[in-house]
């Protein structure tokens, strides 16, 4: 084999290693998970400016994002193998924690929380 037919079949080799990379990671990235919803208190108004809290319960980190004027969150790239717990906190009120199961095969879940006065 020449020296030009070997850097086009190393060239060709290189590509279609590419190409398999960028597929796998298109497949991983259409298997992440997204959680969103809205932050409401007791008489369903919109909360800005509360915290939402996820919790990663196989690794046991924990993200969190202030709600936006709407009180709407969004956490996205999630694990769909992991469970994660949430929860939203507000002017020293609390949410109920909700639960995401990894046996929850949807891609987009929608989950609203709702503050009480009280702390938990």
């Amino acid at each position: 084999m020449k020296k030009g037919q070997r850097i086009y079949y190393l060239a060709a080799a290189m590509l279609l290693l590419a190409n398999v990379a960028t597929a796998q990671d298109k497949k991983r990235e259409a298997q992440l998970r997204t959680v969103r919803g809205v932050v409401t208190d007791k008489s369903d108004n919109p909360l800005s400016g509360s915290v939402v809290f996820l919790k990663n319960m196989r690794t046991n980190s924990v993200r969190s994002s202030y709600t936006d004027d709407t009180g709407s969150y969004r956490f996205s790239g999630l694990d769909p193998n992991a469970d994660y717990e949430l929860h939203a906190e507000k002017d020293n009120a609390k949410s109920t924690t909700r639960t995401v199961s990894s046996f929850d095969s949807r891609k987009d879940i929608v989950l609203n929380l709702k503050v009480d006065k009280k702390k938990s």
